[in-house]
């Protein structure tokens, strides 16, 4: 048994950091944690225990820890460091794994690309990982898909927990403190420096530790069945779709109204985004929002005019400013028909804030069905987006069948991708809101 593990033990479940409120220690569907128990102070976790791996950069290496894990017993812990605000894109920079009879491995996927090897060995194992809907974009890039997961950050969702951080949970759960200095470098750097690495290492030192006190904690409360039916749901939904219009999520849109002015946004953003991907350094590092913003404001005249403009100053050279004047100018020059419409076309019922002018009844419909999944969240002590999709209710309460029954109501989300827990939860309190 490892330190972790009989700390759980000791304390069943820690209260420290954060563990779900007390309701008197009931083991139906609604309750939340024991009472809290007396604790000592959280132990700070300085190394990992077999201290810190070697990274892992050639094919003999990765042929070796592929062999480790593949004869290593129970689930497998996995985390991926990106370099979100330094790099283009999502990619992964590190990946960390821990498995009983394996230890841990720290992998550098820019020398290793391919690690499908490594996933197949591990195809049918539980992978663990904090916030897996994070990660797992980046994992599936090189060849890293799990087939069953345990999403620690999503039980502690499901169990109550106010605070649900990987830092917070394993305080609170388990008695230790992880030092999360590292969260936002550039995991692109070469060589990693020797702090970061064991950092990354202690973020999967205690992932199953972890997992296991959280699934007895589930199972106590009587939702361990519906934490396995989200996991599955993550394990098995396909990539996401290319966000469409990407150019509309520029900070400071809301100051933007007249359709000229969005289509110097857009231009700008993918001017911005070309030269962010060929130069492989997030978009930010190249123009701010704000400074997109700011022009297709202004819509200067010419490159003495933009360099005037915040974001555009003395620090920007004259070839810079004429590629974004270009910019500016090519959105001038499009037709009327070529031009953005404002706002994007929105498939399903217009914004909650418009309903009581579109539709009174309905704005009814959706105050009585929030208050109702407000209360039944309360009562299960889970956030309302876990117990169900805010959309999916706005979809039930602008159109809702006829007639409204258990049947067509629980029919209706289950189409909209409700879980059968779910389904069984909301639809008899969504019945009764949108009859009364």
């Amino acid at each position: 048994m490892t330190d972790a593990q009989e700390t759980a033990a000791a304390s069943s479940l820690r209260t420290t950091g954060g563990a779900p409120p007390d309701d008197g220690g009931s083991a139906s569907p609604v309750s939340g944690a024991p009472t809290p128990l007396a604790v000592p102070e959280p132990t700070p976790l300085l190394e990992p225990r077999e201290g810190i791996p070697p990274v892992i950069a050639d094919a003999a290496s990765l042929a070796e820890a592929v062999a480790a894990f593949a004869a290593g017993t129970g689930p497998v812990a996995v985390d991926a460091e990106r370099a979100s605000g330094y790099r283009y894109g999502q990619r992964a920079y590190l990946v960390q794994l821990r498995r009983e009879g394996a230890g841990s491995a720290l992998i550098d996927p820019v020398a290793c690309p391919d690690l499908s090897g490594l996933g197949e060995a591990l195809s049918g194992v539980e992978w663990v990982l904090h916030a897996a809907t994070q990660d797992l974009p980046c994992l599936r890039e090189i060849g890293l898909v799990p087939t069953r997961l345990f999403d620690t950050e999503l039980a502690g969702r499901l169990a109550g927990f106010p605070r649900v951080g990987l830092g917070a949970m394993v305080e609170g759960v388990l008695g230790f403190v992880l030092e999360k200095g590292h969260s936002a470098v550039d995991w692109s750097t070469r060589p990693l420096p020797e702090p970061w690495l064991r950092y990354a290492a202690l973020d999967v030192e205690l992932l199953v530790d972890l997992r296991d006190a959280l699934e007895k904690e589930l199972d106590r409360q009587g939702k361990l069945e519906w934490a396995h039916q989200e996991f599955d749901a993550i394990a098995s939904a396909p990539p996401p779709e290319p966000r469409k219009d990407p150019w509309r999520r520029t900070s400071g849109m809301h100051k933007v109204r007249r359709r000229r002015q969005l289509g110097v946004v857009r231009e700008l953003w993918q001017t911005r985004d070309r030269i962010a991907q060929r130069r492989d350094v997030s978009p930010g590092k190249v123009l701010s929002d704000a400074a997109i913003v700011e022009a297709a404001l202004a819509l200067p005249a010419n490159v003495h005019a933009l360099a005037a403009l915040n974001g555009y100053g003395h620090r920007m050279g004259r070839r810079q400013l004429e590629q974004w004047q270009a910019a500016v100018d090519r959105a001038k020059a499009l037709g009327e028909s070529q031009l953005p419409q404002p706002g994007q076309p929105v498939a399903g019922p217009p914004p909650p804030r418009a309903w009581a002018d579109k539709d009174p009844a309905a704005a009814a419909r959706l105050s009585a069905a929030r208050a109702a999944v407000s209360a039944l969240a309360e009562r299960l002590n889970m956030p309302q987006e876990n117990l169900i999709a805010p959309d999916s209710v706005r979809r039930v309460c602008w159109e809702p069948p006829a007639p409204v029954d258990e049947e067509s109501i629980g029919g209706i989300l289950a189409g909209l991708g409700a879980r059968p827990w779910q389904v069984e939860q909301v639809t008899p309190v969504l019945v009764k809101a949108l009859t009364a």
